[in-house]
């Protein structure tokens, strides 16, 4: 048995949806541009320092949108796909989904960036088993700022895909092969708990342990 996981942002796409969902927020006038902007940079070099307050984030990320008729958010989520994401969608990044479909492995989508982004991206891919930063909604079903269960962030995408794996009734050990793309240090502990770690487009300090220890490195958007 195979398994084959991937990041999302700065892997197989040569953006990070999550920033360019908030920088989208402004630029159709949901948020204010000048307040939101700076603060939508201040996570997203959090995240990048690997500091990031999951919990913080989704409260400010949500809040410019969740209160909203849900028929306009849905116009609003078709219109980020559209405009922001099918532009940065690659063949190459494509190529490498499908050839792990094509030779029978199963696959999952394991994204820090939440479930309302992330659906319809793993959708373009193909990918039917998405593990993302779960949204709460309420009775009614409407976002509350809070995160359902663990982020999928860092240590948690291990403990979200254990958690996955065990309500089918297996586990990570329990493959043959366990292949698992991510593109910075946020990834390294589930890159360090797969049998095949494959650096991907790595941010520097990624590239260096990849290098020190040997592991794969692909880029998929030189």
């Amino acid at each position: 048995m195979r398994l084959a996981l991937f990041d999302l942002d700065g892997t197989l796409l040569p953006t990070d949806s999550d920033h360019a969902f908030g920088e989208f927020m402004v630029r159709i006038g949901w948020a204010d541009p000048q307040a939101h902007a700076a603060r939508n940079d201040g996570f997203f070099q959090d995240y990048q320092a690997g500091r990031l307050d999951m919990h913080a984030y989704i409260e400010f990320a949500t809040a410019s949108w969740r209160d909203r008729d849900a028929a306009e958010i849905a116009r609003m989520s078709d219109r980020f796909m559209r405009e922001v994401i099918a532009p940065c969608v690659r063949e190459s990044a494509q190529a490498l989904v499908r050839q792990h479909r094509e030779r029978g492995d199963r696959l999952a989508l394991v994204t820090a960036t939440n479930d309302f982004i992330t659906g319809p991206i793993a959708q373009v891919f193909g990918i039917d088993t998405l593990i993302a930063t779960e949204l709460e909604r309420d009775a009614q079903g409407r976002v509350t700022g809070r995160i359902r269960g663990t982020p999928c962030l860092r240590e948690g995408k291990i403990t979200r895909v254990s958690q996955w794996l065990a309500q089918e009734g297996t586990r990570l050990e329990a493959y043959d092969e366990v292949v698992f793309y991510g593109d910075s240090t946020n990834d390294l502990p589930l890159l360090e708990r797969v049998t095949h770690p494959v650096a991907t487009n790595p941010a520097p300090a990624l590239a260096k342990i990849a290098a020190e220890r040997g592991w794969t490195v692909l880029n998929l958007f030189e």
